[in-house]
């Protein structure tokens, strides 16, 4: 019995006694069950003591000594305060605080280089406390987290229809484009339905039925020979025809009421399962068939119309637009297993961007799915649909599919890497004085002089017409970036190759680009780099040069932070408000202007700005000598190009191929911890959170081990616990049951 049950009993009771001493022998009784509701001692409580205990012991020290100078007695860098606790209970409160340490612990931040640093076992001791104590991971089953139900963004759409019904629906004409959230549109927590959207769906669906379903009874009649080839175009129309039929109607329409009933039932029962990627209950069964009865028994209509009518319905469903995963049944356990068909869901998501194929239904129905993950996961790598993993992970991880939008303006971009031409500005400033006056008010020596001028002017500018960024060139650039991926992942090379290696992939249109000779014709292939060129890797690939660029010129933070969130995995802080942006405006009168670096040197200067940018900055500027094209440059402004910087962890570089070696050999885990985020993101539709860490940390080592293996990267996303699992409906992380004491452990 609870409080609240026992004192109304007592206040009933209260109300009918004929004595005082009948209440307070009452009162006594709620007294002394209030004491037994008291919690005792438990292993919960012990193992935050020991916690208690290791922080006072030796956390504390530790912050003391390395870090309280920036984080505590009043100080607070980058709104990190390590001191404000009340006590050692109110420091295992604060997970989110402690989860941004750890990470600037692990890149060597924090400390910064020009502080002393903790000793390495030191450092263990902060990160196993974390992880053990406040984090409260148990590593022999960790928190799977769990999925908010995904709907279907237009990729994943687009394919399924294309799987279901043998129909090319195009979503990005049709369907607004999908919401992004952790880098990613596949994010179940953005991926909302508004009612614009379902209504477009309505229609879709309608539009996808009508062109995959044939809407007229078949005559059997019509199947004779239809196997025999004929001649003639409407002969190959009707075999085509009549095979597309059978594909939806493997047998005559019964003529019986109660028979045609049946092969609804049968037909409706087959398309849902597919379509919902897990058998229909036979209610949900019924109800289809009996629209499509309702249907077709109105006069004038057919069987077959019938059956389109419920599938329609079946494609507007939320079982089909969204994606439902269930757990294993009869389980009492804090993390099931998902169920078989939501695990190929998951596997043919992931790697396909599309439902699961005949094979994995099989498996998943027989129960024997999980026993074959990896004979099934080498079979769909090899498959033609992985092309969609490989276009996905690199258009939104790398930003390759953006390069097909950046707007980049040529003529400004080349201008900026020349030596000022003074003739030049003269020119076009005279074009504009003469351009903005009433051209009824110019003089007949105006009007010849600004038509000799706009000549001038176009002509000196025509010369930049062959660098301009156009559609095969933007191809090329993005291939190149998804066919480096590939290749890595196919031969099982080391994913270091992602940051620097001696090869990339051409065309004959992108290798002039680059100024590379030796590559001829259309076709894109594997070309050995020249010793000396500063290419190989994505950091110099068009993709991320280009759209890590500003329209006119480079960016040297747009390039630092994607290096600092797709390399190294630490997004840098927002800018404080108000803050003015660079100063970029071309001088006409050809005076002598600042370079990027020494624009940025006077941005640092401000102390709101040098935090960040001490961080960014160093990475951008190592891409100085390509300009916004991708193009290799000298000078800036008609100055020298200087890519020589150093990280905040302290190495020098001189160039970028220094800076490369340097993520390479001192940043390599760093660069393991961020793409298995990252690649793990994709897999389970949504970001990250503190208890993940375990489960990434997993991957890392075995990855180090591994040598950067893709195939490792792989197959620990696949079995981790994010994937395979699934947290119990209703059921928080801080609520989930776990056994403290037997995994506590004093580092």
């Amino acid at each position: 019995m609870n409080a609240n049950r026992l004192f109304s009993t007592i206040a009933n009771s209260c109300a009918n006694v004929a004595s005082c001493e009948q209440c307070i022998a009452l009162l006594s009784v709620f007294l002394a069950a209030l004491c037994c509701m008291v919690p005792l001692p438990t292993g919960d409580c012990r193992a935050e003591s020991i916690a208690v205990e290791v922080f006072h012991q030796q956390i504390e020290p530790i912050l003391t000594n390395y870090c309280y100078d920036c984080h505590g007695y009043g100080m607070a860098e980058g709104g990190m305060a390590l001191d404000q606790f009340e006590n050692g209970q109110d420091a295992l409160r604060h997970r989110e605080l402690w989860w941004k340490a750890l990470k600037l612990l692990r890149l060597g931040i924090m400390p910064p280089s020009d502080h002393e640093r903790p000793p390495a076992e030191q450092l263990v001791q902060l990160e196993q406390w974390i992880k053990t104590h406040v984090f409260e991971i148990d590593p022999r089953d960790p928190d799977p987290g769990h999925v908010t139900l995904r709907r279907l963004n237009r990729i994943e759409y687009r394919n399924t229809i294309r799987d279901l019904l043998g129909v090319d629906y195009n979503t990005e004409l049709h369907f607004p484009p999908d919401d992004s959230g952790h880098g990613f549109d596949n994010i179940g927590d953005v991926l909302t339905m508004s009612p614009l959207l379902l209504e477009k769906y309505i229609a879709a669906a309608r539009e996808i039925v009508s062109k995959a379903v044939p809407g007229q009874q078949f005559r059997p009649e019509d199947t004779e020979n239809v196997d025999q080839p004929k001649p003639g175009p409407r002969e190959e129309e009707h075999r085509v025809r009549s095979q597309r039929y059978r594909q939806f109607f493997p047998r005559d329409v019964p003529e019986g009421k109660a028979e045609r009933l049946d092969f609804a039932r049968e037909l409706l029962g087959a398309f849902a399962r597919r379509a919902y990627r897990r058998p229909a209950d036979q209610a949900t069964v019924d109800r289809l068939a009996a629209l499509a009865e309702e249907f077709y028994s109105q006069p004038g209509q057919t069987f077959e119309a019938g059956i389109a009518e419920a599938m329609t319905a079946v494609l507007v469903s939320p079982r089909f637009l969204f994606r439902e995963e269930a757990t294993e049944e009869a389980t009492e356990e804090a993390h099931p297993f998902v169920n078989e068909y939501a695990l190929a869901s998951r596997l043919s998501y992931f790697l396909w961007s599309t439902m699961p194929d005949d094979k994995l239904f099989r498996l998943a129905s027989e129960q024997k799915l999980r026993e074959n993950l990896s004979e099934q996961v080498a079979r769909m790598t090899t498959d033609r649909r992985w092309q969609q993993f490989i276009q996905q992970f690199a258009g939104q991880w790398l930003h390759a599919r953006d390069v097909a939008d950046v707007d980049i303006n040529a003529s400004a971009v080349i201008r900026r890497d020349q030596k000022p031409d003074p003739e030049l500005a003269r020119l076009q400033r005279r074009f504009w004085q003469l351009r903005s006056k009433d051209r009824k008010k110019l003089t007949e020596a105006q009007r010849i002089e600004l038509e000799e001028v706009r000549k001038n002017f176009t002509a000196a500018s025509q010369r930049f017409e062959g660098f301009n960024l156009d559609g095969p060139l933007r191809h090329a650039m993005r291939r190149e970036t998804e066919m480096l991926l590939e290749h890595l992942f196919r031969e099982d090379r080391s994913l270091l190759e992602l940051i620097d290696c001696s090869y990339t992939f051409l065309n004959e249109r992108l290798a002039r680009h680059y100024g590379l000779e030796g590559v001829e014709g259309d076709q894109m292939r594997l070309v050995s780099l020249p010793a000396d060129s500063p290419r190989g890797g994505v950091l110099t690939q068009g993709t991320v040069l280009t759209t890590t660029s500003n329209p006119n010129r480079t960016s040297p933070v747009k390039r630092g932070i994607f290096i600092l969130e797709n390399l190294l995995g630490i997004p840098p802080a927002p800018p404080p408000p108000n803050i003015p942006p660079l100063e970029d405006k071309d001088r006409a009168d050809g005076a002598d202007m600042p370079t990027l670096r020494e624009t940025l040197e006077k941005h640092r200067s401000d102390p709101m700005c040098s935090s960040c940018h001490d961080r960014m900055d160093p990475l951008g500027l190592a891409l100085e000598n390509f300009n916004a094209l991708g193009l290799w440059r000298e000078l800036d402004r008609g100055k020298p190009i200087d890519a020589s910087g150093e990280l905040i962890t302290g190495q020098s570089f001189a160039n970028v191929q220094q800076l490369k070696q340097i993520l390479i050999e001192d940043h390599h885990r760093d660069f393991y911890r961020c793409l298995t985020e990252k690649l793990l993101i994709l897999a389970i539709g949504r970001g990250l959170e503190y208890y993940d860490v375990q489960t990434v940390d997993c991957i890392v080592e075995k990855l180090e081990a591994s040598g950067g293996k893709p195939s490792v990267l792989l197959t620990g996303i696949i079995e981790s616990a994010p994937f395979q699992k699934s947290r119990r409906p209703n059921l928080s992380a801080d609520e989930v049951p776990t056994d403290r004491v037997s995994r506590t452990k004093v580092p």
